[in-house]
């Protein structure tokens, strides 16, 4: 959050890194300022916005969104020790490791739409309760709403740049 007094009526957002800066006038109330940053970060992650997923985003914010994918549509159920960013995959968007527990994602998604990378980790996160892909395995990752409009834009994404990535991990 930043004040400034120079800035009367306007309110702008953007994304430093994986951090949300919101800009407001300094004479704003606390109870305006957190209508605006609630609705700035909204306009920012909304489905089919302009703006995608933060850049750069940290391990630390995809493992935070993995708890709350994971409490959203998996129960709870499907905790993750580690989620880490990793050079981009050859055959992969993202891979997880049941055993111990562990997601790797592949920095070619860190600028997709917020509700691809959502995708994707629903799906690794799937993968902590059934580690096949079995009916079962699809029946949770299906919970996710936009499953396969995330799957139609990763293969249009992987045949555009020719990358020969598969939706199979």
């Amino acid at each position: 959050m930043r004040r400034s007094q120079r800035r009367h009526r306007t309110v702008t957002a953007y994304w430093n890194d994986d951090t949300l800066v919101v800009q407001i006038p300094a004479r704003m109330t606390r109870e305006e300022e957190k209508h605006w940053v609630a609705e700035m970060e909204r306009r920012l992650l909304r489905p089919g916005g302009r703006k995608t997923a933060p850049p750069r985003a940290s391990d630390a914010a995809l493992l935070a969104r993995c708890a709350l994918l994971g409490a959203k549509y998996l129960e709870g159920k499907a905790l993750p020790s580690s989620v880490r960013w990793v050079p981009p995959m050859r055959t992969r968007w993202a891979s997880c490791t049941p055993v111990d527990a562990t997601i790797r994602v592949s920095e070619r998604l860190q600028r997709v739409p917020q509700w691809v990378l959502d995708y994707v980790l629903v799906h690794e996160l799937a993968h902590l309760r059934e580690p096949g892909h079995d009916a079962a395995f699809w029946a949770l990752v299906n919970r996710y709403p936009k499953t396969e409009r995330a799957m139609g834009y990763l293969e249009g994404l992987s045949a555009a740049a020719g990358w020969g990535i598969s939706e199979e991990d």
